[in-house]
């Protein structure tokens, strides 16, 4: 059997599970930090959540989709093992840049959106 295909599996399963579990942690917190910028409109910060969640999810694992384009050809399992902790320590790395960049936006700019 190829190793890619099984790298694919391997790599979208692992990707899937982190993106799931990371966001379910950033969506509970989340709730209690957008509280505190917009105090007096919880059902605002909770659909703000809400919508960070399905952002996030979406961009999240379509980016991880899109990268299995760029492997290369995989011909021995060490290999495969490389190339997989390669692929998701990266992306591990562009999850939490994305994830400190979204604090930073609502930090800077929620403020700014309710006056």
């Amino acid at each position: 059997m190829n190793l890619n295909i099984i790298g694919y599996f391997i790599f979208i399963t692992i990707i899937v599970l982190i993106i799931v579990f990371v966001g379910k942690i950033c969506y509970r917190n989340g709730n209690i930090f957008v509280a505190e910028l917009i105090p007096d409109h919880l059902d605002v910060c909770q659909q703000i959540n809400k919508t960070l969640l399905v952002a996030y999810y979406l961009v999240n694992i379509g980016y991880c989709a899109m990268t299995l384009v760029g492997w290369e050809e995989v011909k021995n399992p060490l290999q495969l093992v490389e190339v997989l902790s390669i692929k998701i320590a990266t992306i591990i790395c562009i999850l939490s840049i994305l994830h400190y960049l979204n604090i930073l936006l609502l930090t800077t700019n929620i403020n700014k959106l309710i006056k």
